[in-house]
């Protein structure tokens, strides 16, 4: 059908597509979802270019990540994206505004990940990232300790970090920062990684060895890089079932922590919609390192 955004006019079609068996969730549930938290979700993909991460078959079928811009109506924003060290040069997409994404949704793209960079910046990040992924049986409850003991660790550095979760079983922690590299924010995460090896062996993996995972927590500091991107707050991920990346405060994060219960950090497209704007700050919050 035809639809009308904010006065641009837009083809959506399949919305009775299934994405997710497991739950019967549809085409047209994942786009009420992007059109109900547009509002939080917005801020943190305008002005950056965006990886698609597409279903065009639902969860079960083939995916794939696409930073080149696929075909696309002419007033869709596009930057061009240079790798002197490969030669590859692209159009990447750049969605500003809701009828950006409605275009993107319709590509049946489930998860969206924003650049750390913007376009008029591409190599200063706004933001250093710590992605702690547990490997089984650790899970939420394990990622929010080390979460806390990364709070604290940053905390003793005078910088001020926020939570979300990742939609599945792991915890994002983000530090915004302003007039810094790559260079240094990858240094730094790089740091507090192995900092947290050397003092909870028991818990924390810096390493990206699979089999040194098991029961640990890997504190990922790669993701910080002009080159990678990284799931944004309130978008669904591509699992099971339809879960969400969502926003949460530090004393959720300790009660997950102190009762070793992690439902009260997972949520689907069902259950955000009263959820606060938590993650604002990391867009207005610009930190010195």
């Amino acid at each position: 059908m035809t639809v009308e955004v904010e006065g641009r006019t837009l083809q959506v079609s399949s919305l009775d597509r299934v994405l997710w068996p497991a739950t019967g969730t549809t085409k047209a549930h994942l786009l009420e979802h992007y059109l109900r938290v547009a509002p939080l979700l917005l801020p943190h993909l305008r002005d950056r270019p965006l990886t698609l991460h597409r279903f065009p078959e639902g969860v079960q079928g083939k995916h794939f990540f696409q930073t080149r811009t696929p075909p696309h109506p002419p007033w869709l924003r596009t930057v061009t994206l240079s790798y002197p060290r490969t030669g590859k040069s692209f159009q990447a997409p750049v969605v500003d505004d809701l009828a950006g994404l409605v275009w993107a949704v319709n590509l049946t793209t489930i998860e969206v990940h924003p650049f750390l960079g913007t376009v008029d910046a591409l190599d200063r990040p706004t933001a250093m990232v710590l992605d702690l992924d547990p490997g089984a049986p650790a899970g939420m409850v394990q990622a929010c300790r080390v979460g806390l003991l990364l709070r604290d660790g940053l905390a003793a550095r005078g910088l001020r970090s926020y939570a979300k979760t990742s939609g599945g079983k792991g915890l994002h922690v983000y530090v915004p920062v302003r007039g810094t590299t790559y260079d240094d924010t990858k240094a730094l995460a790089r740091a507090l990684a192995s900092g947290l090896t050397h003092s909870r062996p028991d818990l924390v993996v810096d390493r990206m060895t699979k089999s040194l995972r098991a029961g640990k927590v890997l504190v990922d500091w790669s993701q910080n890089d002009a080159g990678k991107s990284t799931v944004a707050p309130w978008s669904v991920r591509g699992h099971a079932v339809p879960t969400v990346s969502v926003p949460v405060t530090w004393e959720e994060v300790e009660q997950v922590a102190a009762t070793g219960d992690p439902r009260p950090l997972w949520f689907t497209i069902d259950d955000v919609a009263d959820r606060p704007d938590l993650f604002a700050a990391v867009l207005e919050d610009r930190q010195v390192l």
